[in-house]
């Protein structure tokens, strides 16, 4: 499946639910959100039936998130229905790390390869300013546990200058003496984003090069071969560091993801609030032809671009929870 510029439509990011056991302050208010109805948000079996009809249309890879996907019953059974019954190759997920001790055993018996976890702050204060939630020690037992129980593990970190921009180091530091990668992703304006100044990419590789000894830019790739993170090893480190770099690197041109959110809206850049709903027609009736018609007529329509350094009066409104990271 082609967008209207040619890229190649493989990748869909579903979001399995609005809510979430933190409150990031990037993410969502530390108040929260008025959270969707439970009639208005996709079985895991309507999910499943859009994911079955974009595989047909040629999509292969599929990333969970929320929220907080492992707040949402079923997600193990979801990923076995993705992998058996789907048509999807490649499922991977999304988490804050909470929930993760008690879960890792039956989503790797499920299936699930891989999965990325959010780590802002290794200092315990920090994170509860953060996330509004005491819940360090667990976040860092279930990266722990992931490991143990055989997963690929990722740690994405978001830096806010004046609140946790300092412990990049300690970060890195820590990702390396667990012998996993850590990526760097600038902050976007979006939702509570913009109450917040983020670090660029290349200010962060040169702090790093103090501490950490020359870089050097990689032909690594994520293991699907079409993530946007560049890779550069450190002379002092084992383990290479992603930088993601949305807002001083745009990536836009070799784009192939859309977004599913937990109500069934099919997103499809994350700065705009354009896209199609399939809910609507998942519960009138219509065939599996038919859906697939809506969903490449609107992939079609995916824009060329990001514009958030120069148009913010056409940026989605809702807060990232709301629309799935």
């Amino acid at each position: 499946m082609k967008d209207g510029f040619s890229r190649e439509i493989d990748y869909l990011r579903i979001s399995l639910t609005d809510k979430c056991n933190l409150r990031c302050g990037y993410c969502m208010p530390k108040e929260g959100i008025t959270h969707l109805r439970h009639e208005d948000i996709l079985t895991l079996e309507e999910t499943g039936r859009i994911a079955a009809i974009m595989s047909k249309l040629g999509v292969r890879r599929v990333r969970l998130t929320g929220g907080e996907p492992l707040v949402r019953k079923g997600v193990a059974g979801f990923i076995r229905m993705l992998i058996n019954e789907c048509g999807i190759s490649k499922v991977s997920m999304t988490s804050n790390g909470c929930l993760l001790d008690e879960h890792a055993k039956s989503l790797r018996e499920a299936g699930l390869p891989e999965i990325n976890i959010s780590l802002d702050t290794l200092n315990r204060d920090t994170f509860y300013y953060l996330t509004g939630k005491d819940e360090l020690d667990r976040v860092l037992k279930g990266i722990d546990t992931a490991l143990k129980t055989g997963f690929h593990v990722k740690l994405n970190t978001v830096l806010l200058k004046g609140i946790n921009d300092e412990e990049a180091e300690a970060l890195v530091k820590y990702a390396d003496g667990l012998g996993v990668v850590i990526r760097f992703i600038e902050l976007m304006p979006l939702g509570c984003g913009r109450l917040y100044e983020g670090v660029s990419s290349a200010s962060l590789i040169k702090r790093l090069e103090t501490v950490y000894g020359k870089a050097y830019k990689t032909d690594r790739t994520d293991d699907d071969n079409k993530g946007p993170a560049e890779y550069y090893d450190f002379e002092k480190l084992g383990i290479g560091t992603g930088f993601i770099s949305p807002m001083s690197h745009m990536f836009c041109k070799s784009c192939s993801r859309v977004r599913l959110t937990a109500e069934g809206f099919l997103k499809l850049c994350l700065q705009y609030p354009d896209g199609v709903d399939l809910r609507d027609p998942l519960r009138s009736g219509m065939s599996d032809g038919e859906i697939k018609e809506i969903i490449e007529k609107a992939v079609l329509k995916k824009p060329e671009c990001h514009s958030f350094s120069v148009n913010e009066n056409n940026t989605d409104r809702r807060k990232m929870v709301e629309i799935g990271g």
